[in-house]
């Protein structure tokens, strides 16, 4: 028998770490495509190592950073990221809170509309949604994120409810007796215990706001802001010609940051996760 699971045990390693490397080749393949010149890319082929002939270094990664306003698109995509992610553990905690507690008609049906929010496909709501922001002035950087508080919220809320079905009632009773109200009860007594969660619903909100590209570039002012996503695309000059290695070191310094970002929260993910879906 332990020879058998030893064997099996084998076998899953085996699976899982060709699994692995298959996703981690297409960044690796990004890179070093990166640090060659363009015309190395489109003629010596994209899946081939840089010769001394084709090696470009930094060159594109300077390029990357010095043309087409990188550093103000990332300026844009950072303050897109960081608002629209507090708004939604500010808000999103709270509403789940009041659904977990308050049991009743509006209640139930509230947290039904956030789990179906889910599976409403982005491109049923494109078009209205475009013209609605048009008309409430929602079309900047710096107000984007009340439209991405809404399309998070149903995964945040469903991921908070499940974890606070877990908290006994108990607990805030006694903090209402010693003598806290409502908000405090919330914020000293709730919110701590909710720090799993919060950090796996930041990080998986993280990402798909960093990599959002379709609504920015249907919301935004295009001609005034661009997202590093939408940045790319104008890697390409006249007659449809690419620039294919700026355009690379772009997406690396793109993929970067949220990838150091999910390594440091990965085990807060899957504890979040676990919390939110599993229990209660």
């Amino acid at each position: 028998m332990k020879k058998t699971k030893k064997r099996t045990d084998r076998v899953w390693v085996i699976i899982l770490t060709v699994l692995s490397l298959s996703y981690v080749y297409p960044i690796f393949m990004i890179l070093i495509n990166s640090l060659k010149k363009g015309s190395a890319i489109t003629t010596s082929g994209a899946f081939t190592f840089p010769a001394s002939d084709s090696f470009a270094g930094l060159e594109n990664y300077v390029d990357a950073v010095m043309s087409k306003g990188f550093l103000k698109s990332l300026g844009y995509s950072t303050v897109i990221t960081l608002t629209s992610m507090a708004a939604i553990l500010i808000f999103c905690p709270m509403c789940a809170w009041f659904i977990t507690r308050v049991e009743n008609r509006l209640t139930k049906l509230l947290y039904v509309l956030f789990v179906l929010s889910m599976v409403v496909p982005f491109q049923m709501v494109m078009f209205t949604l475009s013209q609605t922001a048009d008309w409430l002035k929602l079309n900047t950087p710096w107000n984007i994120w009340i439209i991405y508080l809404g399309f998070g919220a149903g995964l945040a809320v469903f991921m908070f409810c499940g974890f606070m079905k877990s908290i006994p009632l108990e607990i805030e009773e006694a903090s209402l007796i010693d003598g806290c109200n409502p908000i405090q009860t919330f914020f000293q007594v709730v919110v701590p215990m909710l720090k799993p969660t919060m950090v796996s619903v930041g990080i998986l909100e993280a990402m798909w706001l960093w990599n959002d590209y379709l609504l920015p570039t249907l919301v935004l002012d295009i001609k005034k802001y661009k997202t590093i996503p939408m940045l790319i695309q104008y890697f390409r000059g006249s007659y449809g010609k690419v620039e294919m290695g700026p355009m690379m070191a772009c997406i690396m310094l793109t993929v970067i940051p949220i990838i150091i970002v999910y390594l440091l929260g990965q085990k807060h993910i899957i504890k979040g996760v676990a919390a939110g879906a599993v229990k209660g």
